[in-house]
């Protein structure tokens, strides 16, 4: 499976906003818009980061309440590993395993055109597995 499949099935909104806003203010869009990550993007809508509740967590843990006035840009992971849309779940998954991330932006030619978690990758794979399991069940009762 595809991660383009996986998109085409989850959608391809992708909440980001802008390196001066604040923590808090990131905060609050990760409450509302009930996600684990937003893109942060430069006016051009290119690609300059991606913040995490856990970055957000961080910084609070560092500094304290004051963290919260800071801008997206002080706490936002800048080293972006993304992910292209013909490229296999499990090469998302692997990428994600090795570099420690929760988020893929996905991108073609240059272009943001969605994102996936961990868990939408897991859960597609689980799907495949189970397919595949029900699939040798029918062949062995067919024997």
């Amino acid at each position: 499976m595809l991660i383009a499949h996986v998109l085409r099935e989850k959608g391809s909104t992708v909440h980001t906003l802008a390196a001066d806003a604040t923590l808090e203010h990131a905060a609050r869009e990760l409450n509302t818009k009930r996600v684990g990550a937003l893109i942060v993007l430069d006016g051009a809508g290119a690609i300059l980061g991606v913040l995490s509740e856990r970055d957000v967590i961080r910084e609070i843990a560092r500094r304290g309440a004051e963290a919260l006035e800071d801008s997206v840009a002080a706490a936002m992971t800048r080293d972006v590993h993304t992910a292209l849309p013909d490229e296999t779940v499990d090469d998302g998954l692997g990428r994600m395993t090795d570099r420690r991330v929760r988020h893929l932006p996905v991108v073609q030619a240059g272009r943001l055109i969605g994102i996936i978690s961990i868990g939408d990758l897991v859960k597609h794979r689980m799907a495949a597995v189970e397919a595949e399991a029900a699939a040798m069940q029918a062949y062995i009762a067919a024997q």
